[in-house]
């Protein structure tokens, strides 16, 4: 799946994460702020990136604002903010049924 439009998910309040996602060329660029980056970023980094990786993104740039967010929330607003990229509005297929 490409990105096509920059879109957003997510939000900046406690325990959540917003996620902004924008055409790009070549590559994934990755910018990650969050509030647990010394203790998690590596983490961080890692979920977007499998995330990205099980949706087929291959180029965009991804923006993070974390403020504290669960892996399963930062997936959530990647593939989210993917989907609206697309348009893709009605029957996604959410989480584990990506592959």
């Amino acid at each position: 799946m490409e990105i096509k439009k920059t879109a957003m998910a997510g939000t900046l309040e406690s325990s959540d994460a917003q996620v902004t996602v924008e055409p790009g060329e070549g590559g994934i660029e990755l910018l990650i702020e969050s509030s647990v980056m010394h203790q998690y970023g590596r983490r961080i980094r890692t979920v977007v990136l499998e995330t990205l990786d099980r949706l087929e993104v291959t180029s965009g740039r991804v923006t993070i604002f974390d403020k504290g967010a669960l892996d399963c929330t930062i997936k959530a607003r990647v593939e989210c903010a993917v989907y609206r990229s697309n348009g893709i509005t009605e029957q996604l297929p959410w989480g584990g049924v990506i592959r």
